[in-house]
């Protein structure tokens, strides 16, 4: 999802507590910041408007998921758009008012060598340990259809995969993507691609409706939530206080991948969540 100027305007309108008309922001973000509980929508009759329930939350979320707001200056009255940071800096001595991505793409890791191409130039994803390939090129980065593509949500589990090769008995070669910094493009990229995605994350409420929202709305079935054999011990001895917490974001949610309910009706039987994080060794 990109960013266009008029969006970027009306965003900081929602900051600054305006009340937009509910076309003004694009569908696919408003339903993402509905989601998120950061924006409230009222109907008028016939006519819907949204206005942000917290500035602060919705501007942290923001530059969070979009890399080209990270240290955007929300104050400057002329947003414009340059090539890049470093034209607007030549230009006028800031590069903080402009709307760019300076850094697209996202981080790719794997134990074993893995062969793909950029523009039709081989090369081989093969990190030596302690170390991450970052892929900015990802609109013409290509992989072997055979790779399973496997996303894991925390970065102590993405530096350190080594440690879990355990989990994937896999016969089939594996490539690990990160999901920061996060925007769209690792998303993009999986669309465009036939191979198919396992979303690695935490075991909560959480972590699947961020799999669903992110990948399996998009993917369908060739997507799909790891869930370990041992998961229903270790939920049993996981974190009451997370759970309770997100209990309260998440009453309401329900899986849409039925594939998930085995792993949600153990996590509401023991009110209790784990972190993908204990699975390191």
């Amino acid at each position: 999802m990109s960013l266009t100027l008029k969006q970027i305007r009306n965003l900081r309108a929602l900051l600054g507590g305006e009340t937009l008309a509910w076309s003004a922001i694009n569908s696919e973000l408003l339903q993402l910041l509905i989601d998120e509980q950061l924006v409230t929508v009222k109907t008028h009759r016939s006519r819907k408007t949204v206005y942000a329930q917290n500035a602060a939350n919705l501007q942290s979320f923001l530059e969070q998921h979009f890399e080209e707001l990270r240290d955007f200056d929300w104050n400057k009255d002329d947003i414009s758009i340059a090539s890049s940071r470093a034209e607007l800096a030549v230009n006028s001595g800031n590069s903080k008012s402009v709307i760019l991505r300076s850094c697209p793409g996202f981080m790719v890791n794997s134990y074993d060598s893995i062969p793909a191409k950029i523009r039709d130039r081989e090369i081989f994803i093969a990190p030596d340990e302690g170390t991450m390939l970052f892929v900015s090129d990802w609109e013409h980065f290509a992989i072997p259809e055979n790779v399973l593509v496997v996303g894991v949500e925390n970065m102590e589990n993405f530096r350190r995969i080594r440690e879990q090769r355990y989990l994937f008995p896999d016969d089939r070669p594996l490539l690990f993507v990160s999901r920061y910094p996060q925007s769209a493009d690792l998303r993009n990229w999986l669309k465009n691609i036939p191979n198919d995605y396992l979303h690695f994350g935490d075991f909560d409420l959480a972590g699947m409706h961020i799999y669903e929202t992110e990948f399996f709305k998009f993917l369908g079935n060739r997507s799909s939530f790891f869930i370990p054999t041992d998961i229903e011990v270790r939920l049993s001895n996981g974190s009451t206080e997370r759970y309770d917490t997100q209990y309260v974001k998440f009453k309401n949610y329900l899986p849409k991948d039925k594939r998930l309910f085995p792993l949600y009706k153990m996590i509401n039987h023991y009110h209790r969540c784990y972190d993908q994080e204990g699975y390191i060794k």
